[in-house]
Parts: structure tokens; C-alpha cells; sequence
């Protein structure tokens, strides 16, 4: 059943309330290696130089970065880019590739909204823009049904969630808000425990009984559901539309002034992946896991795959309306000094992308930089 506005209103002043601890911990869809270097190209680099030799680029080893994984895998971006180089690196937690953009290390990145935030009220909005969206959805609450059986009987119980302040971990605290309980949010104590756990643990833990269940990303979501767990509410269901950003594409401003061109060829790589992704959703899930192989070392299986892939919509939108719902809500609340977030988002470039392929230009909600 859909929430409320008034649901969804306090759940974006838990959610934003925690941005704070960004700094310090991972973002939302922590998994897989932590900056591995993966610049074989699929497609090699062809023709004459963009305005850079070489453009960095950051993703995470996680089914919502699946634009970034496929992108690579199929080599949509070096297409685009031509005789510009396009090399990878993978992370594991947001303030490390924001830290990698900052450093220039990498030049743009796919990353969640909340450390997309973090970084650019921390740089008083001189580190990034937001270009682009990536992903909506794939985020669940998935439990031992011997244990829970009801939405009720999570309370006493045990839940883990990826790290203390990320974005499924302030989504949990809000929802426990909503049932009207208690808990600390730094210890995690209180009338459930919230049980802060790395993704690539969380399946041995729940499975050996040590956590009643998780509130996460895919793929863990369903690695959870293999090892007998059951979904027992999608977070797309707390949203309008029953869409929300979980996934954005960040540049850095030093490098989008110095190379637009090199920009706009990254971002008509992600709009032709998105494409393809949505046109070809098997092949795409397949390109995604060999992709996810080659920089882990391991593939997922067809009972984890399947029906995590199935739960995340792709999208070029970065619907800039549930940044800015977090953050207003979490400023009426008292729980974050105001941000300017004015400025957050630059997509003209995706517009002009957008109108050329001729789909339909996307909203900033009013925090555009022009």
C-alpha cells in the first residue's frame, strides 16, 4: 500500500538527517572490490582523440550500476568516446570515489544520491554536478520466515543493513519511525536491532542465523531469498510512482569545464546502454554478470540474478524531485542545516543527448546550475 505524504515526508528527514555520517561510511549499494582497476576495453580505442586521451571512470560491482556494468561490457562508452580511452575503476563505498573524483582519479562516476549530496554540500557545491540518471529501485526487506511473518514481527528482531548511515540504513530507520519504535541510531540499539553489515557478509550471517533478515540493495536482496529468506516489502513501494534514485552519474566539475565533449560522448554511451538494456533485458542481465565476473572473480547465479535485474528500472532521469524531497524535509525537520543544493544538477548536456535521440528532456526540480 502506497505511504503517505506525510509517510514519505518523515521518511525523507531520517534519510537526509544521516548524510552527515556519508563521510565516514559506505553509500548505497556497497559491493564488490574496492577500486579495482578494470580498463580492458571492450572496444578498443578508434580515431581521433576527444578534447582528453583518457577519460576515468567509477562504478560499483552492483547490479544498480548496471548502465556503468553493461556500458562496459558491451563498450557503448568507448564507441562513443572513439580514440578518448576509456578506463574503469570499481568501488566499494561512496566516500572513496567521491575522495577518487575529488583526487581526480577517476573524472565521472556512478554513485548513490546520498554521498552525491554529502559531496557537494562538503565542497560548498565546487566538486560535482549531477549529470545524468542511472537506476530507480532494487532495495528490499527481505527476513526468515520462521521468524517474521509479518510487517509487525520485525520489531525485537534483528536486521541488518549495509552501514551506518548509508542509504538503505536511513531508509530502515525511517521506516521504523513510521511503525512508531525506537531505536538509536548511532548503536543501532533499540525495539529492533539494526545490525550494520557488509554486503558480502550479510548472506553468511543471515544464513547462519546471526541477523533475522536485511534491508538491501541487489544483489544481496536475493541472495537472501536463496538462502530461504522471503521479500517482505520492496522500498519502491514507499515511493510515489513507486520510483526513486539509486543511482546517479557524478562528474567533476574541473573536468566537465575542460571536456565537455568527452562528457557528452560518456553520457550518449549511458542514454544508448540504457536503451539497449530496456530493448534487450536477457542480454543485458547476461552482459551485466560478465561484466560483474570479470571485476570480482565470480559471477551470480540464475536464482540471484534473475529476479534481482527484474527488480531495478533503468533510466536516464535522475529524478532530481526525490533529491530535493530529502533534503527539504530533512531541513523542516531541524535535522540537517539547510544545504544549498542549488546548482547540484547539469543537465543540459543529457537534454541535448535526450532531443537528439528524440525522447523526452528531464526535470532538475529546480536545482540546475543554469
Amino acid at each position: 500500500m502506497p505511504a503517505s505524504r506525510s509517510t514519505l515526508a518523515r521518511r525523507s528527514v531520517i534519510a537526509v538527517a544521516a548524510l552527515p555520517l556519508l563521510a565516514l561510511t559506505a553509500t548505497a549499494c556497497s559491493y564488490g572490490s574496492e577500486a579495482d582497476d578494470t580498463s580492458k576495453e571492450k572496444v578498443s580505442a578508434k580515431g581521433k582523440a576527444l578534447s582528453a586521451d583518457t577519460v576515468k571512470i567509477g562504478y560499483f560491482g552492483n547490479l544498480t550500476h548496471g548502465t556503468a556494468l553493461v556500458g562496459n561490457q558491451k563498450g557503448f562508452f568507448q564507441k562513443e568516446l572513439k580514440g578518448t580511452k576509456a578506463s574503469y575503476q570499481v568501488f566499494n563505498a561512496g566516500p572513496s570515489e567521491i575522495e577518487a573524483l575529488n583526487a581526480g582519479s577517476i573524472d565521472i562516476g556512478w554513485i548513490g544520491p546520498s554521498p552525491s549530496i554529502n559531496g557537494y554540500t562538503k565542497s560548498k557545491g565546487k566538486s560535482l554536478r549531477i549529470i545524468g540518471g542511472s537506476a530507480s529501485g532494487g532495495v528490499k526487506l527481505v527476513v526468515d520466515p520462521k521468524k517474521i511473518k509479518s510487517l509487525d514481527d520485525v520489531k525485537g528482531k534483528k536486521i541488518a543493513t549495509p552501514q551506518l548511515g548509508n542509504t538503505q540504513d536511513v531508509a530502515f530507520l525511517n521506516w521504523i519511525a513510521e511503525k512508531g519504535w525506537k531505536v538509536d541510531a548511532n548503536s543501532g540499539k533499540g525495539d529492533v536491532s539494526v545490525v550494520r553489515t557488509d554486503n558480502k557478509i550479510t548472506p553468511d550471517a543471515f544464513k547462519s542465523g546471526s541477523i533475522d533478515g536485511g534491508w538491501v540493495p541487489e544483489p544481496t536482496a536475493s541472495k537472501l531469498v536463496a538462502e530461504g529468506g522471503k521479500v517482505l516489502l520492496d522500498e519502491s513501494d514507499l515511493w510515489p510512482d513507486k520510483k526513486f534514485v539509486i543511482t546517479n552519474i557524478i562528474v567533476s566539475q574541473k573536468f566537465l569545464t575542460a571536456h565537455p565533449d568527452v562528457v557528452e560522448a560518456v553520457l550518449r554511451g549511458s542514454v544508448k546502454t540504457n536503451k539497449w538494456i530496456n530493448a534487450n533485458p536477457d542480454e543485458a542481465k547476461a552482459a551485466a554478470n560478465k561484466q560483474l565476473e570479470a571485476d570480482s572473480g565470480k559471477a551470480l547465479p540464475a536464482n540471484v540474478l534473475d529476479p534481482a535485474w527484474k527488480s531495478i528500472e533503468f533510466t536516464d532521469d535522475p529524478l532530481a524531485s526525490t533529491l530535493d524531497t530529502e533534503a527539504a524535509h530533512a531541513v523542516k525537520a531541524g535535522l540537517l542545516e539547510k544545504p544549498d543544493l542549488k546548482g547540484i544538477y547539469d543537465l543540459e548536456p543529457l537534454n541535448k543527448i535526450l532531443k537528439a535521440e528524440g525522447a523526452t528532456a528531464v526535470d532538475d526540480a529546480g536545482l540546475g546550475a543554469k
